[in-house]
């Protein structure tokens, strides 16, 4: 039978099965990730099932990124928790600092092409980026992955989307996942497996793919695979990961839908009035007055994020009135920054430099909180009202491009309207 990639790497999990659509499977796990912001929930069915041994602990990373540094007494002691927790049972530890899940993740070399990953948090569908399952569970579901090795899943549909053409210079991933909001709407590929192919994705760097898979989780996906090729795998060789085994979706594989994006006729876009799916091109808003600027997250807090907001602003100044906040997605991609000027020339236009994390995502640790009626415009995955802690300031989303160029001028504005706006990852970064 034809095959999608997620059936064949969910049957491949479940004992070599054959597996279609709808199928609800016993699958073994690769590798799995805790973070800290639903540790509680896991350890303490740990406790409450009376585990004794954790066979799986090894093969499981526990990241304290949500809570860096912690902001309250009970995260503090979560971390302790967890720190006490890793140790006894010889699970990976990334501590305050080391970076956001997932990117330490893949970073560390924890998984390969055709791996099944899971971790607590939406965004593991991030790990498709390299040709693998990556989705979200539950603490509880972690807890049993941990005691056996083992979860169940229903074998989602699949949607699968061509990108024909070469994104131009200016326009990024997020510019692409923007789009796909756009047309199916938050939530719109509810437990739907997303397969991206074409010429846009063989075009991209490994850091735009991973933005890719990472918003997908907005879309509702459980997963976002992408094929692989030869810099998946010598992305995942330089990083010591296991031999890669690459999955192709069969020619007359069976997928609930078909979609094909122009890529090379996209133009930079945003997401504005609290909602990720409201969606239009940057030249529709251009001159939308901001006032704070936001590069980071999960989404786009990559070193090729921050070399285009250096590309930009190298040599120049925010404007009057802005502030701009830059947290690096890991503390590799904080020293590579480093190492490359990137971070002197961001912090010479006056933007302000964290240490690896999500803070400025979810204003967890309570770093920023904009003021009443302020304008946000940040790489983050998401602008729900609240969600930076005041719900009387708007968050807008966009490209790290456009949160740059937008830094600079003071209003939404088009990142290839501006010097350094159309910088690729094949021209050498600002130094």
């Amino acid at each position: 039978m034809a095959s999608t990639m997620a059936e064949k790497i969910l049957g491949a999990h479940a004992g070599g099965r054959t597996v279609k659509a709808g199928d609800v499977v016993v699958a073994a796990v690769d590798f799995a990730m805790l973070h800290d912001a639903r540790a509680s929930n896991a350890l303490k069915m740990i406790a409450k099932l009376g585990a004794k041994t954790l066979p799986f602990a090894k093969k499981t990373a526990f990241v304290l990124d949500h809570y860096s540094p912690p902001p309250h007494p009970e995260a503090a002691n979560a971390h302790v928790a967890m720190r006490a927790f890793a140790d006894e049972h010889g699970a990976v530890l990334y501590d305050i600092g080391d970076g956001i899940c997932h990117q330490v993740l893949p970073e560390g070399g924890h998984f390969t092409c055709g791996d099944l990953v899971v971790g607590t948090d939406t965004h593991s569908t991030t790990y498709g980026a390299f040709n693998a399952i990556g989705t979200g569970v539950e603490g509880t579901d972690l807890a049993a992955v941990m005691m056996t090795g083992k979860l169940w899943f229903r074998v989602p549909e699949t949607i699968r989307i061509e990108l024909k053409g070469r994104l131009q210079p200016g326009v990024w991933a997020k510019d692409v996942t923007l789009t796909m909001l756009g047309r199916l709407g938050a939530e719109g590929a509810n437990y739907r497996a997303l397969e991206y192919c074409g010429e846009g994705v063989k075009s991209m760097e490994i850091d735009d793919r991973m933005t890719l898979s990472n918003h997908a989780a907005e879309l509702g996906a459980k997963a976002a695979i992408l094929d692989a090729d030869h810099k998946t795998v010598a992305w995942l060789k330089a990083r010591g990961a296991r031999e890669p085994r690459p999955v192709f979706a069969d020619p007359d594989a069976r997928y609930a839908g078909r979609i094909e994006i122009d890529t090379a006729k996209l133009v930079p876009q945003v997401a504005r009035n609290h909602q990720i799916d409201d969606v239009v091109g940057v030249p529709a808003v251009k001159g939308q007055k901001i006032n704070v600027a936001l590069i980071g997250t999960c989404t786009n807090g990559r070193l090729d994020d921050i070399r285009q907001a250096a590309a930009i602003l190298k040599g120049k100044r925010l404007a009057k009135g802005v502030r701009m906040i830059v947290t690096p997605a890991s503390r590799q991609v904080y020293l590579a920054a480093m190492r490359e000027g990137l971070f002197e020339a961001l912090t010479m236009a006056g933007a302000s430099v964290e240490a690896a994390g999500c803070g400025t995502c979810v204003n967890i640790t309570g770093h920023y909180i904009p003021g009443d009626d302020q304008v946000v415009i940040s790489s983050a995955n998401r602008n729900f009202k609240g969600r930076l802690g005041n719900p009387k300031s708007e968050i807008w989303i966009g490209s790290a491009a456009t949160v740059a160029a937008s830094a600079l001028t003071g209003v939404i504005t088009d990142a290839r309207e501006v010097a350094g706006g159309t910088w690729r990852p094949d021209v050498k970064a600002a130094a």
